[in-house]
């Protein structure tokens, strides 16, 4: 079992802003890969960003350039920092994380509004 905890939404104007801190506990050894989802209302939950446990990010192609995965292995702590935001990335972000054997987990999600 994996647990996740989301933190650091919150409201920004465009152009700002944000951190988003997911904090892992369980058993940490079974984790291939984490990522950041989002998910808009009406609109299909999509990825945002990934990591690999060997340290290799993927973007979708709407935060490229924008938005940065990290991670704290120490902390056992996943990072997104959101530069540039704009409202269209108004949405709950969810971190996620998946085991090598194909189980999948989520945090509780954290909101995030971006005014223009």
């Amino acid at each position: 079992q994996v647990q996740l905890v989301d933190s650091g939404g919150g409201w920004v104007q465009a152009g700002g802003s944000l951190r988003l801190s997911c904090k892992v506990s369980g058993n940490i050894f079974s984790i291939s890969t984490m990522g950041w989802y989002r998910q808009a209302p009406g609109k299909q939950r999509e990825l945002v960003a990934g990591i690999t446990r060997r340290g290799s990010t993927d973007y979708a192609d709407s935060v490229k350039g924008r938005f940065t995965i990290s991670r704290d292995i120490a902390e056992n702590t996943v990072y997104l920092q959101m530069n540039s935001l704009r409202p269209e990335d108004t949405a709950v972000y969810y971190c996620n994380t998946l085991t090598y054997n194909n189980a999948t987990y989520w945090g509780q999600g954290t909101q995030v509004t971006v005014s223009s």
